[in-house]
């Protein structure tokens, strides 16, 4: 009898053990389900977005030591401080998407964007104590364009067409602009990148280009065609539907080639010996830029236009060669924005050299190639800048 009595009480002790961890296996497993699963890490942005981000942030930062070194001259120094303003407003403008709303945080131009980034760009914009960075200098400024328009022209090689135009065009004016600066102040001269290796051999078989092209309208912006451009002026890019790289090549032998011819005629007109030096040496230049971009026409499988005899120029341009001259090295900027936009590997590194070489071309002769040299902008259709990217505080220097 004490033996079933005790034999019971295990029995009764098993299932109280094993009802005890059902009841808590059961409120585990309750637990575990109410638990919401931690979000997903979102998907890093494309490319391209993190290299406009970059831009934006680094324009607005140089922008704002602009604004602070215009505040602070007089006269002619401040009238380059104010064009470095202006050119970095447009730009700021042409990189700003709707959404993009600074913070209070980056009023005081913090936004950072580092000029010795890889090619793989920062889209964060992180803010920086803006009491922390040291006051802007003409050094430093003309260091920071210079180092940003590099920046810039690197991301453009890897980035999609439109992005890679917009961001040459950006890192074109910043390089152009810190030369500028650099001898209106006095100070060191930044070295430009160097220009890349001849045109690619051609391969066996040429490559063709892709039939659809990227788009080329600035973020949150149609497309425009281009203008007719001033008397004088090279022929416009032509109609957008016509986009591919083998087009734009074409267009590029097209008007090095009426450019050459351009020259030609200017040299029996132009009035001094420096500028008829100055001439022969860019007309060697675009001739050597009408075999490069025949090489490059091979490579894509595209045929090489024919060159015409002569060209029409307006009396114009017979009267005042050296403004004319102006005006084709300008015609020159939307038909390389154009290749940018639509090739890829080495023909876009070739495009992007010589999208800086006709801006600094159009500079000798006195033209100004403008904000985004190389890409036609309405900017009455550009967003406004949100107020905060107005500082209020001492701004800090660009990066040396």
């Amino acid at each position: 009898m004490k033996e079933d009595t005790r034999e019971s009480r295990r029995t009764a002790s098993y299932f109280r053990y094993a009802l005890a961890a059902f009841a808590a296996l059961l409120v585990l497993s309750l637990g575990m389900t109410l638990i919401p699963r931690p979000a997903p890490e979102p998907p890093a942005p494309p490319f391209s977005e993190q290299a406009r981000a970059s831009a934006l942030a680094e324009t607005l930062r140089l922008r704002a030591a602009s604004q602070q070194l215009a505040a602070d001259s007089s006269g002619a120094q401040r009238l380059i401080y104010s064009r470095t303003v202006t050119l970095l407003t447009t730009q700021a403008r042409a990189l700003l998407l709707p959404s993009d709303a600074p913070s209070s945080d980056d009023a005081g131009g913090a936004l950072t964007a580092p000029p010795d980034a890889g090619p793989s760009p920062s889209a964060s914009g992180s803010a920086a104590p803006a009491a922390a960075a040291p006051l802007a200098t003409a050094p430093s400024l003309a260091a920071g364009l210079s180092a940003s328009g590099r920046l810039r022209l690197t991301h453009a090689q890897t980035a999609d067409g439109g992005m890679a135009r917009l961001l040459a065009a950006v890192g074109t004016a910043q390089l152009v602009q810190a030369v500028a600066l650099a001898e209106a102040s006095g100070t060191a001269v930044p070295a430009l990148p160097p220009a890349p290796a001849g045109p690619p051999a051609l391969a066996a078989a040429c490559r063709p280009s892709p039939n659809a092209a990227p788009s080329s309208a600035l973020p949150g912006q149609a497309a425009t065609a281009s203008p007719v451009p001033a008397e004088g002026a090279a022929p416009p890019p032509g109609d957008a539907s016509d986009a591919s790289a083998t087009a734009a090549l074409g267009r590029v032998v097209r008007t090095e080639v009426e450019t050459v011819y351009g020259y030609q005629v200017a040299l029996t007109r132009l009035d001094g010996q420096a500028a008829g030096q100055l001439a022969r040496d860019l007309l060697a230049r675009h001739e050597a830029l009408v075999d490069e971009a025949e090489t490059h026409s091979r490579v894509y499988c595209a045929p090489v236009p024919p060159r015409e005899p002569g060209y029409a120029l307006d009396a114009s341009f017979l009267k005042n060669p050296a403004t004319g001259l102006a005006s084709l090295e300008a015609g020159t900027l939307p038909v390389y924005g154009d290749l940018v936009a639509l090739s890829d590997g080495p023909t876009r590194q070739w495009a992007i050299a010589s999208l800086l070489g006709a801006a600094q071309r159009a500079v000798r002769w006195g033209s100004d190639p403008g904000p985004v040299p190389g890409l036609v902008l309405d900017t009455s259709q550009l967003p406004p800048l949100p107020e905060t990217a107005t500082p209020t505080a001492s701004p800090s220097s660009p990066p040396a």
